[in-house]
C-alpha cells in the first residue's frame, strides 16, 4: 500500500512541477500597409506595373510585380525608414518617421512594437503623385496605413 502512495504522491508533485507550455498566438510588431490609387479617379483602387520596392542598402522586397497593396517591413532600431519604389523603371523615395513604442503582449510573446505619429518626412513625385496618411498609429496589420495616389 505504502508503494501505491508513493507513486501516487511522485506523480501528483511531477504534474503540479509541470510549466504550461507558452505559444504564441497574439498579434506581433505590425507592419506598414500601402494601397495603391488612380490619382484621377482617388477612390478607384489601381495597379502600380513594374513595381519593385527596396529599402535603400537592402534587397528588393517586391520585383516588377503588378500590385495594388503592399506590405512593407518598419525599421525598429530607428525612428524612420527609407524606401525607394519604382514603376516602369522611374523612381521616387519615400523616408517614413515615427515614434516607436513596445507594448508587452504576453510572456509567450514578449513585447512588440508599436509605431506612432507616423509622418512622410520626404518623398520623390517622379511616378508617385500623391501620398495621404490614413492612420498615424501602426499597431495592427488589418487596414492600409498610407495611400498612394499615382
Amino acid at each position: 500500500m505504502k508503494k501505491y502512495i508513493t507513486i501516487i504522491l511522485v506523480s501528483f508533485l511531477a504534474i503540479l512541477g509541470c510549466e504550461k507550455d507558452d505559444i504564441c498566438i497574439e498579434a506581433t510588431t505590425p507592419s506598414l500597409i500601402i494601397r495603391f490609387y488612380d490619382n484621377n479617379i482617388q477612390t478607384e483602387i489601381k495597379q502600380v506595373s513594374n513595381l519593385t520596392v527596396w529599402a535603400d542598402g537592402k534587397d528588393s522586397i517586391y520585383v516588377n510585380q503588378a500590385l495594388d497593396s503592399i506590405v512593407l517591413p518598419i525599421d525598429l532600431t530607428k525612428d524612420n525608414t527609407f524606401y525607394k519604389f519604382s514603376s516602369d523603371l522611374i523612381e521616387d523615395e519615400i523616408i517614413f518617421t515615427y515614434t516607436r513604442n513596445d507594448v508587452f503582449v504576453s510572456r509567450s510573446c514578449g513585447y512588440k512594437t508599436i509605431f506612432e505619429n507616423l509622418q512622410i518626412e520626404s518623398n520623390t513625385t517622379n511616378w508617385i503623385k500623391n501620398i495621404s496618411i490614413n492612420n498615424t498609429i501602426i499597431e495592427n496589420d488589418t487596414a492600409a496605413h498610407i495611400s498612394i495616389f499615382h
